[in-house]
């Protein structure tokens, strides 16, 4: 007799509770300290047909190790330092989440509202640590690049992979992905969270985790979404204190 294999487990997955010795056998289970995920979808939105290539994407992105490559700067186009301490003209306010385990790639989420499903995730080649250790000492620019294709009608945020620089450095790769349930349990534990940094309470992630970063970190805050063209978007953090907060920007452009 042929006994299936089980699938290899997740680096975010989660072991089931043991029972309780008070429990009787056969009886249910105790309900899992993540809450199911109600996140809502934004919009009607048709599968990717290229899904498989950003798993394929993905894959090997994941072979490559976290470096710091120094290159030549890149210009970025900027009306001003402070733009996101208030209202942009012609933006729209989006929500956005950097979440991930303190030693290994950050994630970005972009949402349209705090409770719905992200219309963008994208993984970073930059240790979640290192990027908010940098954040907290002041500005942070990220320009994410990718090549321009004059006949592809690709909307810019559905890009696959792009080349990313980091306050001007060459950083790696930055790859877009699909949201697992994982991490859409984390956004949806964040959604009463409007503006904060901080580090996931230690109930919610097993000591299976410890092997890919530790704690799990965020950071989240409201975005100002400003689209240049079809070929370029940035996305202006908002900072309520005025001038006394981080300041964060994210390019994206195809050149």
């Amino acid at each position: 007799m042929v006994v299936p294999q089980q699938p290899p487990p997740s680096p975010w997955s989660r072991p089931p509770p043991p029972p309780s010795p008070d429990q009787p056998e056969g009886s249910p289970q105790t309900p899992a300290r993540w809450p199911p995920i109600s996140l809502q979808p934004s919009h009607k939105h048709n599968p990717s047909k290229s899904s498989r290539l950003l798993r394929r994407f993905r894959s090997v992105f994941q072979s490559f190790p976290i470096v710091n490559i120094p290159s030549c700067k890149i210009p970025i186009s900027l009306h001003g330092s402070r733009l996101h301490d208030g209202h942009i003209h012609g933006g729209k306010r989006m929500t956005g989440t950097l979440f991930g385990f303190r030693k290994a790639r950050v994630n970005l989420a972009i949402q349209e509202t705090p409770r719905s499903l992200p219309i963008l995730l994208l993984e970073l080649a930059i240790p979640t640590g290192k990027l908010l250790q940098d954040m907290g000492m002041g500005l942070v620019r990220i320009a994410l690049e990718c090549e321009k294709h004059p006949s592809d009608k690709t909307k810019i945020i559905d890009e696959p992979i792009w080349s990313l620089y980091c306050n001007g450095r060459k950083s790696g790769y930055a790859v877009k992905r699909e949201p697992t349930d994982d991490d859409l349990s984390v956004i949806q534990m964040l959604h009463a969270v409007s503006m904060g940094a901080g580090v996931l309470p230690s109930d919610v992630t097993s000591d299976d985790h410890q092997g890919h970063g530790g704690e799990l970190m965020y950071m989240r805050a409201h975005f100002e979404r400003v689209v240049g063209s079809k070929d370029s978007e940035t996305y202006y953090m908002m900072n309520p204190d005025g001038n006394s907060g981080p300041e964060l920007s994210i390019f994206f452009v195809r050149i």
